[in-house]
């Protein structure tokens, strides 16, 4: 798997790169003009690159492969786009549309200057489950709750924007240094483990075949390469389920999978949207995930950043609006919270083909599954059993990811403040620390989250 590191190519800006051509005409006062024509490319201007090497976010490459790469990145985003909502008990079709609709939403917001795909955000996992008392199967009867929520979260995100973008992102990073960060999105994965251990295993079989899934996953993460390691969540869980087939449907140890829903299901048809119903309980404790987007949101500019040697921070508050937004209109119409992806990081790093018009493809791509009802019968014919091996890899990675930002920006453990937030962090998400206030209440990620930032600001040495 490729670093961010060993991708950290120099890309010259386009207006720079017409300074070049012309240099041959005029000097200063040409040089001028060239530029601010540069400055002044169209939403949807694009310039062909054909060289073969690193495709800078304002170039592209010839439609054709723009699709296909397109298509990649909407393939790698599935395990994350149609797990999720899944696991919420959201209606996937519905999910992947406004994941679309999302992703063209960003696009237009940071004026096409940050590439970026957004998924459904598995934040929103425990808070979601927590607020809705969602059972773990099938459609989430309480599902408006959870949606007043997400638009609550969508519209914190869109005013920590807003004051970024008048002021800078240096205080959020002065709140929410790598400690706290790393904590908070370590808690999320350690809070939802229990989910597929105790509710996605109902028989001796199914946590077998549990096992079978993450095995699956761990395989083709450690023994394949290229894009088939890109998409190990995928790949994985298609193998379980031919296994789980051969030895359910043709062997009769399990519950058989059921085909019928695919074979009945329409190829194109409008998906199920639901109203949102605002709660204040609900809100309470989904509102606090915007802290978790903010800090995914400034990964991802960040890495970009690296990867491409353009320094993006101007953008910063334009793509937490940009989020923002788009988690807004998903919960208005029945869809998850949506953010940036490490998925996507990870095809850009591969490719290091960092067109904008490719996501503009992709999400094209998606808003047309998202009108098929095939596909959406064809996600809920997925065995219990095998989502339950697949949540049991993806919660284990949300953990890992939060140690990974420790290890990544060096967290010092040996100083004291960062020890006892770490500590105390964990152990508040993971034992599902509740606090009541009034007819509120604030489960573990939600104290988890507040705690960690107030511990901070506590605690650290001025």
């Amino acid at each position: 798997m490729l670093s961010l590191h060993s991708c950290q190519h120099r890309i010259i800006p386009l207006q720079s790169q017409l300074v070049l051509k012309k240099d041959h005409q005029s000097r200063s006062g040409h040089f001028q003009n060239v530029i601010t024509r540069g400055n002044k490319m169209g939403l949807f201007s694009w310039k062909e690159n054909t060289s073969g090497g690193v495709i800078a976010p304002d170039e592209r490459l010839p439609y054709g492969a723009t699709a296909v790469m397109g298509l990649q990145h909407v393939i790698a985003m599935f395990g994350a786009t149609v797990l999720a909502p899944i696991l919420m008990g959201f209606d996937p079709n519905v999910a992947i549309l406004m994941s679309g609709i999302g992703t063209l939403i960003f696009f237009l917001i940071v004026g096409g200057k940050v590439p970026s795909y957004l998924g459904s955000s598995f934040a929103f996992i425990g808070v979601v489950i927590a607020a809705t008392a969602y059972a773990g199967k099938g459609p989430n009867a309480n599902l408006a709750v959870a949606l007043g929520g997400i638009i609550a979260c969508g519209a914190a995100i869109v005013v920590i924007g807003i004051i970024v973008q008048i002021i800078g992102v240096a205080w959020i990073e002065k709140f929410m240094p790598p400690v706290v960060t790393g904590a908070v999105v370590a808690v999320i994965g350690l809070n939802l483990a229990g989910i597929p251990i105790k509710n996605m295993a109902p028989t001796p079989f199914d946590a077998w075949m549990q096992a079978v899934t993450f095995i699956c996953v761990g395989l083709v993460a450690v023994y394949t390469k290229g894009l088939m390691q890109r998409l190990l969540i995928l790949v994985g869980l298609i193998l379980a389920s031919i296994i789980y087939m051969i030895l359910t449907n043709g062997l009769g140890m399990g519950k058989p999978m059921d085909f019928t829903g695919i074979a009945n299901a329409a190829w194109f048809g409008m998906p199920n949207f639901v109203s949102p119903t605002f709660d204040g309980n609900a809100m309470l404790l989904i509102v606090p995930v915007a802290i978790i987007l903010i800090a995914e949101n400034l990964g991802h500019v960040k890495a970009v950043s690296a990867m491409t040697g353009k320094n993006l921070d101007q953008y910063m508050g334009r793509a937490f609006i940009g989020d923002g937004v788009a988690t807004m209109v998903s919960g208005a119409t029945g869809g998850t919270g949506v953010t940036t992806y490490a998925e996507n990081i990870g095809v850009m790093a591969a490719t290091k083909i960092y067109s904008t018009l490719i996501f503009v493809v992709a999400g094209l791509i998606a808003i047309l599954l998202g009108f098929s009802p095939k596909f959406g019968a064809l996600i809920q014919a997925i065995p219990l059993a095998v989502m339950g091996g697949v949540s049991i890899v993806v919660f284990g990675l949300i953990a890992v990811a939060g140690a990974k930002i420790w290890v990544d920006n060096k967290v010092d453990f040996s100083d004291n403040t960062n020890l006892i937030v770490a500590a105390v962090t964990l152990v508040l998400g993971t034992g599902d620390y509740t606090l009541k206030f009034g007819g509120f209440t604030l489960g573990g990620i939600g104290t988890a989250t507040f705690g960690a930032i107030l511990l901070f600001a506590i605690l650290r040495k001025r």
